[in-house]
């Protein structure tokens, strides 16, 4: 078996925690009238570089420091903040995860975003250095999250005889449907933890099921169908859908490439980083596709180390699936 990546627990907090506990909530605004001298002391004397600008409780653009620069370069200082801000907003939704706010900086490069409620109003801001904070907050409230009191998974298996026991989970994932985005890899997260898998294996399955599923509901006509199977040794993921298929699966397969549309985009999704990740996180994956019939992803993660070592369980006679 090859060399897998260890993933932490922060990786897995990025997939986990909502951007609503991350951000700064405490933003500073300025109005469309407000002069750039004005903002110019505002950005000094907080130490920050970019506000957003509302009009009432109307969230109607950003105004950064290179707009400053600009408007200093021009002589233009007592011209109002309207003239020189930028209306092309990047924001984010309060309720999403950390992992949609990471894929906006990657995609669009920009040093901040403005978190909104489903509504479109202001909640606050994110920058790196927020996401990084809040991380290490979350994993400083539970030091000892990493402890298990045992590893039951393979166990259970060995009340039952049968020539082939597994425990299956099927989920039935909706297109376009990013209101319950991630909801699927959460219960199979939630299950592989009460069958106390070891929080590596979670991990890594998790990322796994949650670039899958959201491939589905990106790129697929109809949704699709997420398949988790539990085995004494192994656990097999199965995504398929009706779709509309990858036409050139080695390009769809380098980070960085994506063929979601801009609405998709803007919405946070499709980075481009989706089947990369899955196959960092995977012990094995294969994936097939046919233009206008649909895609299926078949992904292996073993539930013992990549070094072989079992620990605390005994070895599994499960063959791995063909």
């Amino acid at each position: 078996m090859s060399q897998v990546p260890k993933f932490t627990k922060i990786q897995e907090l990025v997939y986990e925690l909502p951007v609503g506990r991350v951000m700064k909530k405490e933003v500073i605004t300025v109005s469309p009238d407000t002069p750039i001298s004005t903002l110019k002391e505002i950005l000094r004397v907080n130490r920050i570089s970019g506000v957003p600008v509302l009009d009432g409780d109307h969230l109607v653009g950003i105004i950064s420091i290179e707009d400053l620069i600009n408007a200093l370069e021009q002589g233009d200082m007592q011209a109002p903040v309207r003239k020189r801000m930028s209306t092309q907003l990047i924001t984010v939704r309060e309720d999403e995860s950390v992992i949609e706010a990471v894929n906006k900086f990657v995609q669009y490069r920009v040093g901040r975003l403005l978190v909104v409620n489903k509504r479109g109003g202001l909640t606050g801001i994110l920058t790196g250095g927020n996401i990084t904070r809040g991380l290490l907050e979350a994993v400083g409230k539970n030091p000892h999250a990493e402890k298990i009191s045992g590893y039951r998974a393979p166990h259970i298996f060995q009340d039952f005889a049968s020539d082939h026991t597994s425990l299956v989970l099927k989920y039935n994932v909706k297109a376009r449907d990013f209101e319950t985005a991630g909801s699927a890899s959460s219960k199979v997260k939630r299950a592989l933890g009460r069958l106390r898998v070891l929080p590596e294996v979670i991990r890594r399955v998790a990322i796994s099921v949650y670039e899958g599923e959201m491939n589905l509901i990106i790129h697929s006509d109809q949704g699709g169908e997420l398949i988790a199977e539990l085995r004494p040794e192994l656990i097999h993921i199965t995504l398929k859908d009706q779709g509309p298929g990858i036409p050139d699966i080695e390009r769809a397969m380098t980070p960085g490439f994506s063929t979601a549309p801009n609405w998709i985009r803007e919405l946070g999704f499709g980075a481009g980083m989706g089947l990369a990740n899955i196959k960092k996180c995977a012990d094995s994956m294969k994936l097939e596709s046919k233009v206008g019939v649909g895609t299926q992803l078949e992904i292996i993660i073993h539930l013992h180390s990549e070094s072989g070592d079992e620990t605390n369980t005994e070895k599994a006679k499960q063959p791995e699936p063909s």
